[in-house]
């Protein structure tokens, strides 16, 4: 099965779930719906996720698990609603890199502390981004592309899926980690951006391997690393960008399952034992590779403090590139 029909079937199988509310935690926990909000519009990979892991969730907690899509202000909205909704069970969300690390510093009027505001219930996914460039870019290393840009200051572009996304972050880290000056062209949308970079009117581009597929096997785009710290199992050939010459270098596409503040701590238990009974099932990882990432289990102490550090780390490249959202 390939990415695009385990992908519909999973937007199908989800799609005929009812939609009902309440504020009480009931005894016996699930006896009605679980919400799982996604703060983007359908389609994307937070939204893809979700609904394959509200799946799995469904068949073991034996209770429907609805997916509410609350896109906008770049997962702001989304993430607000969870935050101020009752500590249940009965509303949780997806977060991920962008949303949980990146939006707390990138949004001067909406200042928030996911670790504090949201309740950790465990990490469950994790994957690398691709460097990629154009064939017709002279370049076939890492360490080649920082030589170019450095020759030619300011004429080497990147572009990203939007200003604040974590596909402009993870360029801003690498930027300031080489000391090359490139500029950052903005897109709505990842698909505008890898037409530009087929076409050479911008020089590089950091995508999830699934947008970038396509492209590089039909010899328009050559991928030169991973951005995380170990080499992806399903191209093993890609060096990483540290091992290519920028060490330390790390910068990874990571998902997570939380809920309000104040969860329960026999919900948070409870949603941490069957997320890792579904990750331990090796279909459920060969499926998510499909997807770009792989399983994380870990308890739900381990997902915050790791929330603390991506928090700094990426509030760190947000004011070395004085980005600001309104």
């Amino acid at each position: 099965m390939d990415r695009r029909q385990f992908c519909t079937q999973l937007l199908a199988g989800t799609a005929s779930c009812v939609l009902i509310r309440s504020s009480v935690a009931a005894p016996g926990y699930p006896d009605r719906p679980i919400h799982l909000v996604v703060p983007f519009a359908p389609g994307g990979s937070n939204d893809i996720i979700a609904r394959f892991i509200g799946e799995q969730l469904n068949q073991h907690l034996k209770a429907p698990v609805v997916i509410e899509n609350k896109g906008g202000a770049g997962g702001i909205i989304g993430t607000d609603y969870v935050m101020k909704s009752e500590p249940d069970g009965y509303t949780l969300m997806i977060g991920a890199t962008s949303t949980m690390a990146a939006n707390p510093s990138l949004y001067a009027s909406k200042k928030f502390d996911p670790t504090k505001e949201l309740s950790a219930i465990m990490q469950i996914a994790s994957g690398p981004f691709v460097l990629a460039v154009p064939s017709s870019l002279p370049v076939k290393s890492v360490g080649e592309l920082i030589a170019l840009a450095k020759q030619k200051p300011g004429e080497i572009h990147f572009g990203s899926s939007g200003l604040g996304s974590s596909l402009q972050l993870t360029a801003e880290l690498f930027k300031s980690m080489t000391k090359i000056d490139i500029g950052h062209v903005p897109y709505r949308g990842l698909g505008p951006a890898l037409i530009d970079l087929v076409a050479n009117r911008i020089q590089i581009v950091f995508s999830d391997m699934a947008g970038l597929l396509p492209y590089i096997q039909s010899g328009k785009l050559r991928p030169l690393a991973v951005t995380s710290s170990k080499r992806w199992p399903t191209f093993p050939e890609l060096p990483t960008i540290a091992e290519a010459g920028v060490p330390g270098y790390d910068a990874t596409s990571w998902y997570g399952i939380l809920g309000p503040a104040k969860l329960p701590p026999d919900i948070t238990a409870l949603l941490n034992t069957t997320l890792r009974k579904i990750l331990a099932e090796p279909a459920i990882k060969e499926k998510l590779e499909l997807l770009g990432v792989l399983p994380v289990v870990g308890s739900p102490e381990e997902f915050n403090d790791y929330m603390k550090k991506e928090i700094k780390k990426w509030g760190d490249v947000v004011a070395t590139a004085n980005i600001q959202v309104q």
